[in-house]
């Protein structure tokens, strides 16, 4: 059961304080009233009483006092004192006071009270009569009656001369002073209940000007939590309250600024993390992964959510000890080959910066991943071309130094073996003037300075000039050469020479690698996709495995190099090719399967100005 928690507002704690206040002055302003006034009337009823008590006995001392001649007999009353009693005590007969007139010996004379002429002649016991007529005046008490009434007994002795003659008893109701008291009380509790209602009221209005506008700051900071700055605090005056409401609305305005300069620093952040070419890896303290942008997700091949609260030191395949390492120096790099599986491998070079807060220490990790795969591709095919341009040089110059130094060692003078030294040493020359022109031809197409001369050329009669120039090579190994030209295809805009060069290459390559008795097929189309001619060479040929068709394209790369070698080629042939094409803004591909035959295609666009006539 759900506890009930009482005064949960500050107004109703306010309220009830103040009530309690009041309530605590009124009662002990009550019960100081109350006693005062008690003791008051009991003191004046007490003075009046022994007033009137003293009154009676001066006046009846002379009634009481004995004759001189005579001596009356003890508990002998005469008659005229009686007479003069009696009188007197009719005076007190409305009086709502027993008194009684008692005589030396203690025998009751008069009583003022009709209930008690029983007791006139009896002699009275009362502890204060006995006293009385001792002499002692001061003679009182209060009590309790059995009919439950508040009552004062007073005994006053009454003298004559110097003789105790007798005594005055009083018997007081004090009903009237406890009925008084009563109505007082009453009166005072109607008075504190009507002062608490309206200090009740009274406060709950005067406590509302304070906690109204606290219940608005409350509204107010509300709102700010979820959100909303559209409202502003109204200032009701100079106050501490209204200090707090101007202060309130201050703090207001310079959070929504400080929250908007948040929002677009976040937005640019969000923008920048997310259009990096590098991705970026954030953890907590803890090295618990708390972002990944989508380049990361690309790099690592997770998504953010699969990652989120895992090790970024775990993800990454680090070790404890090199992680620990990072951890120590706050920063390092390392470089890691993530697998793609059928894929190549990526490069990652992976930089990890540990920011510091001054109070916290450590505040986490941040890791920028940088693909660097293409770096490391240009890099080994930079240090392959090195080193594949040194040995292309070197083979043929080790050839023609041996041929120069037998000759110059006596071959020289044998005609049949110096005619055939030299026919080597100037096919070797004439193999490195074929290299450094193909390079030197790649140079030019690699840094832009191989101008396009396009000029208006029928593709047919292209493709069949192609298959003339081979068709010596073609004989000699018994090769069909086929080309399909689809109906359309007529004139282009192109750089003739560049693209018999692209033809020749590609003819060639599927002469060398076809055997006898095979089959060459080129063909020329309009692509379905686009207004572009389409040129094709397949050959009946060994083929190419899959492991090597990413690289035919790169420079140097021979699928077998001794054969290639052989067969008189640089390895230069297919990359000039892919400049050309490139740069005549098309695409070059190849298709190939091993011991079933290779395609290459290559495509040319064709702008509405050149597009191919029929």
């Amino acid at each position: 059961m759900k506890k009930i928690r009482l005064f949960q507002s500050i107004q109703a704690k306010l309220v009830t304080i103040y009530v309690l206040l009041i309530l605590i002055a009124m009662q002990l302003i009550g019960v100081y009233f109350v006693r005062t006034l008690e003791s008051y009337f009991t003191n004046e009823f007490l003075v009046s009483t022994d007033t009137q008590a003293s009154l009676l006995a001066n006046f009846v001392a002379e009634s009481l006092a004995p004759a001189p001649s005579t001596e009356p007999k003890p508990g002998t009353p005469d008659e005229k004192p009686n007479a003069d009693l009696n009188e007197v005590m009719n005076l007190f007969a409305l009086s709502s006071s027993e008194v009684q007139i008692i005589d030396a010996s203690g025998i009751v004379l008069a009583s003022s009270q009709p209930n008690g002429q029983a007791l006139v002649g009896q002699k009275t016991t009362q502890i204060e009569v006995i006293h009385a007529l001792q002499g002692i005046k001061d003679n009182q008490r209060m009590f309790t009656d059995i009919d439950n009434i508040r009552k004062m007994v007073l005994a006053k002795p009454i003298a004559y001369g110097s003789k105790v003659v007798g005594a005055v008893y009083v018997v007081a109701k004090m009903q009237t002073i406890y009925d008084t008291m009563s109505r007082i009380n009453n009166i005072l509790i109607s008075g504190t209940l009507i002062a608490l209602g309206l200090t009740a009221v009274l406060g709950v209005v005067l406590t509302g000007t304070i906690t109204k506008p606290i219940q608005e700051i409350t509204r107010q900071a509300t709102a700010i939590a979820e959100g909303n700055f559209s409202w502003k605090l109204r200032v009701r005056g100079q106050d501490e309250i209204g200090q707090l409401s101007h202060t309130f609305n201050f703090m207001m305005s310079r959070l929504r600024e400080a929250l908007s300069l948040h929002e677009e620093e976040k937005e640019k952040l969000a923008s920048i993390l997310a259009n990096m070419n590098d991705g970026v890896i954030a953890t907590n303290e803890k090295g618990h992964i708390i972002l990944m942008n989508p380049r990361a997700e690309q790099i690592i091949g997770r998504k953010e959510q699969e990652t989120v609260g895992s090790g970024l030191f775990e993800l990454l395949g680090i070790s404890e000890d090199e992680a620990d390492r990072y951890q120590e120096r706050g920063s390092g790099s390392t470089l890691l080959e993530i697998d793609q599986g059928d894929e190549e491998p990526l490069h990652v070079r992976v930089t990890f910066t540990s920011p510091h807060h001054r109070e916290d220490g450590l505040s986490g990790t941040i890791a920028v991943l940088q693909d660097v795969t293409e770096q490391e591709k240009l890099e080994r095919s930079r240090r392959e071309f090195v080193a594949n341009v040194s040995h292309e040089l070197r083979t043929p110059l080790t050839t023609i130094k041996s041929y120069l130094e037998a000759l110059d060692d006596g071959a020289v003078d044998d005609p049949q073996l110096a005619h055939r030294f030299i026919n080597v040493t100037r096919n070797e020359t004439e193999r490195m003037i074929r290299l450094v022109t193909d390079l030197l031809h790649l140079s030019r197409l690699d840094s832009k300075q191989a101008m396009l001369s396009k000029e208006e050329t029928n593709v047919p009669e292209m493709l069949e000039e192609v298959a003339d120039r081979f068709s010596f090579q073609l004989q000699q190994k018994d090769i069909e050469i086929d080309i399909a030209i689809e109906d359309g295809v007529s004139h282009v805009m192109l750089d003739r020479d560049k693209i018999d060069q692209v033809l020749d290459n590609l003819v060639s390559n599927a002469i060398k690698y076809t055997p006898e008795h095979g089959s060459i097929r080129i063909e020329a189309r309009q692509s379905a996709k686009s207004s572009a001619l389409e040129v094709s060479v397949k050959d009946t040929g060994i083929g190419i495995p899959k492991k090597d068709l990413a690289r035919i394209f790169e420079r140097f790369y021979r699928v077998d190099k001794a054969r290639s070698r052989n067969m008189g080629g640089t390895g230069l042939g297919l990359s000039i090719a892919r400049e050309i094409i490139k740069a005549h803004g098309g695409t070059i591909y190849l298709e190939s399967e091993l011991n079933q035959g290779t395609k290459v295609t290559f495509t040319l666009p064709v702008k509405d100005e050149e597009r191919v006539a029929g």
